[in-house]
């Protein structure tokens, strides 16, 4: 028995049968009991006031700061920037880095829009080259072609897994390459954090964004890693309140890292819950997380392919996919079969293009239907989501 879903409200109180973690998953009461203790005992700002209530809240959002940031093997707290999402991680990095015109970023061919959009507004505005290395059918990164497009580069910005089939790219050797090359990395890792452990001095990656809703944690909540000497020299993307010592008319003194990068009153209860997510994540271990996503993704993988013109997105084996299967049904529309495990069964996935519109568009495939199990997820549920697929295909 997963005992662990008693720590999920929805999942004890309801018959809900939620298999949409990579758009994000639920959060454990520790994690909502945290937040809510912030409001209900020390409801006030961080850093800007000497009271002791101030002081309480200072010294909660350093220890999450310090939780997240041992736990992605950092080196200094300090090179833990609070952000509200991935997005906006990326976004920092784009338009702090100093990209100019003629520089070159490159990226694969499924990257995610937080990933994409950016590159495309600088190379509109600036003028960088944007590179898009492609992927093969199994969802792997052309790492000939990838090679041959660093010459020259100054920043590789790819996800580390995909939210669209699951597929992890070889980062270790991505980050290598990219280094002899002479380009910095920043790795997309919203949907990698969450289900495998990841040491960013042991990568030796140059930028890392994820974010909290994904990992148990509050929405609107995220982190950007960066090397501390990398983020002294990047200028802040925000500015105002809170990220500088001092300013007159004319001049202004900003702070040190991180709080150069966190302008304005920040989401202090967020971040306390983040430091609480992460804490139980560790607990649970990464180990399990991965057991537990491969019995489930192998069991409905190996029934889907029993369906008649049902193509799974990505590798044949569910181990290389993780949490995650995607898929499309000849002649069926991928909104309705979503929309009627819902409304049948409480079943609640995904379907659309999953913000990889690019992905979708080159290969002309209309969209899919994604299911994503975490590890509160169990063999019962996935039995009921294959019975009920099957009946809404029938019917369609």
């Amino acid at each position: 028995m997963n005992t662990h879903r008693q720590d999920f409200t929805l999942l004890r109180d309801s018959k809900v049968v939620y298999f949409d973690n990579a758009c994000q998953t639920l959060r454990p009461n520790q994690v909502i009991k945290a937040m809510n203790q912030y409001y209900e005992e020390y409801p006030v700002c961080a850093s800007r006031s000497m009271h002791h209530l101030a002081a309480q809240v200072t010294q909660r959002c350093d220890q999450a700061r310090k939780i997240v940031a041992d736990f992605l093997g950092a080196k200094h707290k300090e090179e833990i920037i609070f952000t509200r999402n991935t997005t906006e991680g990326i976004n920092l990095v784009a338009n702090s880095f100093g990209l100019k015109k003629g520089d070159v970023v490159v990226t694969s061919d499924k990257e995610h829009n937080s990933n994409l959009i950016p590159w495309q507004m600088l190379k509109e505005r600036v003028g960088i080259i944007h590179k898009i290395i492609p992927t093969d059918a199994e969802g792997n990164l052309d790492m000939d072609a990838y090679e041959q497009a660093l010459s020259g580069t100054a920043l590789v910005s790819m996800s580390i897994t995909s939210n669209l089939d699951g597929v992890t790219y070889l980062v270790e050797e991505i980050i290598k390459k990219a280094h002899l090359a002479g380009s910095k990395v920043l790795l997309d890792g919203a949907q990698a954090v969450p289900h495998k452990k990841i040491n960013v001095a042991k990568l030796d990656v140059d930028f890392l964004a994820f974010s909290g809703h994904k990992m148990l944690g509050p929405s609107g909540m995220g982190v950007l890693y960066g090397k501390r000497e990398l983020l002294n020299h990047l200028a802040p993307f925000l500015v105002g309140g809170d990220t500088v010592s001092r300013s007159t008319y004319d001049s202004h003194e900003f702070l040190p890292i991180p709080e150069k990068f966190e302008a304005g009153l920040q989401n202090y209860s967020g971040i306390i819950g983040f430091g609480e997510a992460v804490r139980y994540l560790e607990k649970f271990g990464f180990d399990s997380i991965s057991e537990i996503e491969y019995e489930l993704n192998s069991f409905v993988s190996s029934e889907l392919k029993k369906i008649d013109g049902l193509t799974i997105i990505g590798p044949d084996d569910p181990r290389l996919r993780g949490g995650i299967v995607s898929f499309y049904i000849k002649g069926k529309d991928h909104h309705q079969i979503a929309l009627m495990l819902d409304e049948t069964a409480g079943i609640c996935v995904r379907s659309g293009q999953h913000c990889v519109h690019s992905w979708f568009a080159s290969r002309n495939i209309p969209g899919s239907v994604r299911a994503s199990f975490y590890f509160y997820n169990t063999m019962e549920e996935v039995e009921i989501f294959v019975s009920n697929l099957k009946k809404v295909i029938s019917v369609l």
